[in-house]
């Protein structure tokens, strides 16, 4: 008996379950603040390009201290480091939340959304160490692509709630609702995870890294998913952050509207997640689907630009192809990462990997305001559409991969 038998059924699902709500805390945190860009522009003043660059803080935090994040992870386990890393990020959304009650300066607030992205990075490496380590190796894609619903749903939870709490109690209110999603996921790890086994298998290829060396030295295949990924999370963060804003602003939707409309797309977007995940269990394979999908993803930019250059009805509903299309990688790429890096390296090679598309997020955040406020958005969401058409060729070969079961 493997000592991932060894784990029931429920009891490995239901790890699963609190992992995907402790991710959910780190996209609330990092990426609710982009729901309140329009009422940071039209109620308090802020340029388009300002309210931007407030909403992009998170994620400086975030991506400064992943790293730091996942190396903790790799030595001391999952669940003391996420109890840590999410009692600071609640800390964080809360004192956002009160500064903005109190009236306090937009630094003050930016210091407080800042901590709050810093203590939210160990979520996203520990619930994919979470999915290695407890599911065999034919259910991985699938339990990530699960996994992964945080975000999609996560975004979904802030585009329904945080316009209109904004519009109907002020932002104050609305920032407290990432605090209130936090405590929750902080709940849900002291009392339903379990750090997995540090060797339930091993994975042998000709490429893959022994015990304890640096997967990256070994072979390219690490950094190609890497760069990809960073290249696929271009028009998910832009589609994710500046929608609302097209919607509410360039479109004249009511919020609780343009918030009906993003919420039923994100869910489609993670149920989507689960598709892909078990796409690639049935194909044994990671890449092949993220190939395809990164050309799908072109496309519906590319159509999407068109639609909304001749103000075509049917440009909202090619957003919602599209936010669906490029958001179902990200769990084909983080199943990648863990088992190629094997138990000693997923942390941080799961850090890496999220260090790379946050960035990309807070770099590209402040320029597609500005590009949006100087060109519009058609010309903006053609130029999206450059980067997953850069990807397609990029996606490494899958490593053949042979399980070992440890008894």
């Amino acid at each position: 008996m493997t000592v991932i038998d060894a784990v029931s059924v429920q009891r490995r699902w239901s790890m699963l379950g609190c992992s995907l709500l402790a991710a959910l805390t780190t996209t609330c945190v990092v990426s609710g603040v982009a729901y309140l860009i329009p009422a940071l522009h039209a109620d308090a003043g802020l340029t388009l390009t300002e309210a931007s660059t407030l909403a992009a803080i998170p994620t400086v935090g975030l991506m400064v201290a992943i790293i730091g994040w996942g190396m903790l992870l790799d030595r001391y386990g999952e669940r003391r480091i996420l109890t840590i890393s999410l009692s600071i990020s609640l800390a964080g959304a809360s004192a956002a939340a009160a500064a903005a009650f109190a009236g306090a300066s937009y630094l003050v607030l930016g210091a407080c959304l800042l901590i709050g992205g810093v203590g939210s990075g160990a979520a996203n490496g520990a619930s994919g160490r979470i999915v290695v380590g407890w599911f065999p190796a034919d259910q991985r894609g699938t339990a990530m692509g699960i996994r992964q619903m945080a975000q999609p749903l996560g975004i979904a939870v802030c585009a329904l709630t945080m316009p209109a709490t904004a519009a109907a109690h002020g932002i104050g209110a609305a920032l407290a609702i990432p605090a209130v999603v936090t405590a929750a996921g902080l709940i849900a790890v002291l009392i339903g995870v379990v750090d997995p086994p540090r060797h339930p298998t091993r994975v042998v290829d000709s490429h893959a890294p022994a015990p304890k060396r640096n997967p990256y030295r070994e072979s390219s295949f690490l950094a190609r998913v890497h760069t990809v990924s960073v290249l696929l999370v271009v028009p998910q963060s832009m589609l994710w952050t500046f929608v609302p804003t097209w919607l509410i602003v360039a479109h004249h939707w009511a919020p609780t509207t343009a918030g009906v409309l993003i919420t039923v797309t994100q869910v489609i977007g993670a149920l989507g997640r689960i598709v892909a995940g078990r796409w690639s269990d049935a194909w044994a394979s990671r890449m092949r689907p993220v190939r395809l999908i990164a050309i799908g993803a072109a496309a519906a930019m590319a159509a999407l630009a068109f639609a909304d250059w001749i103000d075509s009805p049917w440009a909202p509903a090619l957003m919602a192809v599209a936010t669906v299309i490029s958001v179902a990688d990200n769990g084909l790429a983080f199943t990648a990462i863990a088992e190629y890096a094997g138990p000693e390296w997923s942390g941080r090679g799961l850090a890496v990997q999220n260090t790379g598309q946050y960035l990309a997020t807070a770099v590209t955040t402040p320029v597609f305001g500005a590009l949006i406020a100087a060109v519009g958005f058609p010309l903006t969401f053609a130029i999206t559409a450059l980067t997953p058409l850069l990807a397609a060729p990029l996606v490494p070969d899958d490593p053949p991969v042979v399980e070992e079961p440890v008894a």
